[in-house]
């Protein structure tokens, strides 16, 4: 009979707590000081707010400021020198608590076991054989408990999980609205996992998911506002705006894959013509490649190696989509002016064919200052989306405890 893990709560039941606590997550180790001052709270506010973490171990005092951040990936606030006794640091407990993260796609499963500063213990996948709700749900819950039994030799609890699905998904909700790989509309996923997980579980869109991680535990660490651009099987973008999150009032902020560049351009699965994942989605390029070249194209990889052939057309195809891609970066950049735009994806093992047209379509399309953006490619395994379903789940933990969907 498998075992549920027991509940856990986070100590902390004031948005200051919350605040110090992820200031030093994403930041730390901090003096007292310097969290408050990020925090933008009083050094007796801090006081009030640690206190309860220490307590149940969350936070625990001394840490070596070369050491690393809270993450193990963030930067590391120098702390400031002061006179007579030196200030001790805060640092979160990453033992202190175990999550998992589930990301699924149209034809497997990847999950990973985190720690609370989401760094990666385990990580396994498996195949999807059926993208149904029911099976697949099955799927997920068997992967969860393996990983579920893993945990059990730590001794540390696993607090939450989270998935990550494509598509319109409504995390307050916890519910699948539609989405289009995997062929799901209205599915209560939250409810149904954390009845067959027997955890608390949050839901949300694979793109969001990726972009708290990246806010919290990578390279948007420290900013107010940025965005995650994901180039792969769909065109997606995530945003941060005044050091939030952004999923819109009805949960699909950021469709820059739906934005038309082109309006005599291909038909897009949406109803239009010419959005940027009509042009630079996979199968969009797999699709135009065949037509171009005459050759048999079965997927991603064998694209990318035509084009690598220098076979007449086959770079060109590249070069459109490189171009649609910086148009609507430079979109996201007119609209919102972040500090950093992120450019991710699987679809950045083909990063070479059109880093170029990406660049001059954006400088050409972004106006004024918004050009000054900084554009990153930040290339990341599978498992990196799984990890960010984890940490939407620590994100729930801290700042919506108690969490929706437990079971």
């Amino acid at each position: 009979m498998r075992s549920t893990p027991r509940a856990e709560t986070f100590p902390a039941q004031t948005p200051a707590a919350a605040q110090v606590f992820t200031t030093v997550l994403s930041h730390g180790p901090l003096t007292r000081l310097e969290a408050g001052r990020r925090a933008g709270l009083s050094p007796a506010a801090v006081t009030k707010a640690v206190r309860p973490l220490l307590a149940a171990g969350y936070l625990v005092e001394g840490g070596d400021p070369a050491g690393g951040a809270g993450s193990g990936e963030g930067p590391v606030a120098e702390a400031r020198p002061v006179l007579g006794r030196p200030a001790g640091l805060v640092r979160v407990n990453g033992e202190r608590a175990l999550f998992i993260g589930v990301k699924a796609t149209g034809d497997e499963l990847i999950a990973v076991l985190t720690d609370l500063c989401c760094r990666v213990r385990l990580a396994c996948r498996t195949p999807l054989p059926d993208r149904a709700a029911g099976p697949a749900l099955a799927s997920i819950a068997d992967l969860v408990h393996e990983l579920l039994a893993h945990a059990a030799e730590s001794g540390a609890p696993v607090a939450g999980l989270g998935i990550a699905v494509s598509g319109d998904v409504d995390r307050a909700e916890g519910a699948v609205r539609y989405s289009p790989f995997l062929d799901w509309r209205d599915v209560p996923l939250a409810a149904l996992a954390a009845t067959a997980c027997g955890l608390p579980v949050t839901v949300d869109n694979d793109v969001r998911a990726l972009t708290v991680a990246e806010q919290w535990f990578g390279a948007g660490a420290g900013l107010s506002d940025f965005a995650v651009v994901t180039v792969g099987a769909g065109i997606g973008c995530g945003l941060v705006v005044h050091g939030r999150v952004v999923a819109g009032a009805h949960g699909v902020a950021g469709e820059i894959g739906h934005l038309v560049v082109d309006p005599a351009g291909p038909p897009c699965h949406c109803g239009n013509r010419g959005c940027v994942e009509a042009i630079a989605g996979d199968a969009a390029i797999v699709a135009r490649m065949r037509e171009v070249t005459g050759h048999q194209v079965p997927d991603r990889a064998a694209a990318v190696a035509l084009a690598h052939q220098d076979l007449p057309g086959a770079r060109e195809v590249y070069a459109r989509a490189g171009e649609a891609i910086g148009r609507g970066i430079a979109t996201v950049a007119n609209l919102l002016g972040p500090e950093r735009v992120i450019i991710s994806g699987e679809g950045l093992a083909a990063y070479d064919l059109f880093a170029e047209q990406i660049r001059e379509a954006f400088t050409t399309a972004a106006f004024g200052s918004a050009a000054r953006c900084d554009v990153q490619t930040r290339p990341l395994p599978f498992e990196e989306w799984a990890r960010g379903a984890a940490a939407v789940a620590i994100q729930t933990f801290i700042t919506d405890n108690p969490a929706r969907g437990k079971g």
